[in-house]
């Protein structure tokens, strides 16, 4: 039996029926888990923190690039 990391509720799977770096959330929690592992089943939790770091890494990357685009607009202008 498999327990989520987050809560330690058993969640019943089968080592046969999932694949390593498939998505599964928790009934209990609702927490987003990774497999890892399948012989047998390790389940981690996947950070929404983390995913929010790498949105707004785009955010400002992308940001960037515009303040970029109009610093030469401006040159050619000037």
């Amino acid at each position: 039996m498999t327990r989520c990391p987050e809560c330690d509720t058993e969640i019943d799977l089968d080592e046969d029926e999932v694949e390593e770096g498939e998505i599964l959330s928790c009934p209990e929690c609702d927490v987003e888990l990774e497999v890892t592992q399948t012989h047998p089943v390790h389940l981690i939790v996947i950070s929404e923190d983390e995913d929010d770091d790498d949105e707004e890494e785009e955010e400002k990357s992308s940001v960037k690039e515009d303040e970029e685009d109009d610093d030469e607009d401006e040159e050619e202008v000037g």
